[in-house]
């Protein structure tokens, strides 16, 4: 009996505490706004979700980019415009992930430590990324448009020079469409009662300036996307009517590659993102707030920085023979075998040598 009794004043007390904590984590998710409690980053499972979501993000991320940039911008000796494109990718992409774990902090507390003026800044990337990603996918497509129907014009087109020059068309162009940004007067977070970044997860506040919202939505979502559709319907055009005849196979072969790439990347990663972002614009009355459609498309922008590699490696070819081989370990572990056959077979050769000598 005695033990029975240990034993369910033990359940008693872990149940106690279990409910306890899971008070705990409901109240700290909840702010108190004109006496009514509304959820800032939603339930505790998603916020588990999220934060085991961007850690894998951020390390495979961070990973996949800074190998991309050093094959592309170090170690590749003939640069040309494609190569410049995955230059910016790259980097585009090192930008929005490496604010990754200041979110991971938020997930995992609850709390924004890092001040309003470092919120604004992460809400701004979160419209800055897709922006520029779309109109960098645009310039490939572009630039894969000159390679395989006006090859002889593309020659002139396609270089160096003026792929940098396009490139910082665009880093200026969507800067200077996301920096107003910062200085919205709107600001969900000024009447917390504890620091919050509801900026970051909610775009309600942006309605004001919907008119602005809409013209960028043109310019950065719907421009892009109709070059992207324009270049890759008059690409397989060209390609059924059989008016490619002079290209190499592989050209053509890496060019529908780079092409389905893009295609399911975009379709998979970013559509939805703007399809909900509109939504959320149009929507009427005051439906702010943790919205579970709005953090899953969020968490599939976020995934386009990882399947990047998919890019790299249908580009680069020294991607392929450089980084996968390094990862896998399998050209270096090769080596090693060889030599040391070699080594052995030349040990073995220079005895059997020395020995019928000596015979």
């Amino acid at each position: 009996m005695d033990d029975r009794l240990f034993l369910h004043n033990v359940y008693d007390i872990v149940f106690c505490v279990i409910l306890s904590m899971k008070v705990d984590l409901n109240s700290s998710n909840m702010s108190v706004e004109s006496g009514t409690v509304k959820p800032e980053q939603g339930p505790v499972e998603y916020r588990i979700a999220g934060l085991i979501f961007y850690c894998f993000v951020f390390i495979i991320g961070v990973i996949v980019n800074l190998v991309a940039l050093w094959v592309f911008a170090l170690t590749t000796k003939k640069r040309n415009s494609v190569t410049v494109y995955m230059i910016n990718v790259a980097l585009v992409d090192l930008t929005f992930i490496l604010l990754l774990p200041f979110r991971m902090v938020y997930h995992h507390q609850d709390y924004w430590p890092f001040g309003n003026l470092f919120c604004r800044i992460s809400a701004a990337l979160t419209i800055f990324y897709p922006c520029m990603a779309l109109w960098l996918f645009a310039l490939i497509s572009a630039d894969r448009y000159m390679a395989i129907v006006q090859p002889k014009h593309g020659k002139e087109l396609r270089n160096v020079p003026k792929a940098v020059v396009a490139s910082l068309g665009v880093w200026v162009m969507t800067l200077g469409s996301t920096v107003p940004l910062l200085f919205s007067q709107e600001d969900p977070d000024r009447h917390s009662n504890f620091n919050t970044c509801i900026k970051m997860q909610d775009i309600i506040y942006m309605r004001h300036d919907n008119p602005v919202n809409f013209v960028r939505l043109v310019f950065f979502f719907l421009v892009p996307i109709c070059i992207m559709i324009g270049c890759y319907v008059v690409i397989v055009d060209n390609l059924i009517h059989g008016r490619t005849s002079k290209l190499k196979p592989k050209v053509k072969q890496k060019s529908i590659r780079i092409i389905i790439t893009l295609i399911i990347q975009v379709l998979v990663c970013f559509v939805p993102f703007h399809v909900c972002l509109v939504l959320r614009l149009l929507g009427n009355g005051q439906d702010g707030g943790f919205s579970t459609w709005a953090v899953f498309t969020t968490f599939l922008m976020n995934l386009s920085t990882v399947l990047d590699i998919i890019l790299y490696y249908i580009v680069s070819k020294q991607f392929q023979d450089r980084v996968i081989s390094v990862i896998l370990y399998r050209n270096y572990l090769r080596s090693v075998r060889r030599k040391s056959r070699h080594t052995h077979t030349g040990s073995i050769r220079s005895m059997s040598n020395l020995t019928s000598a000596m015979i």
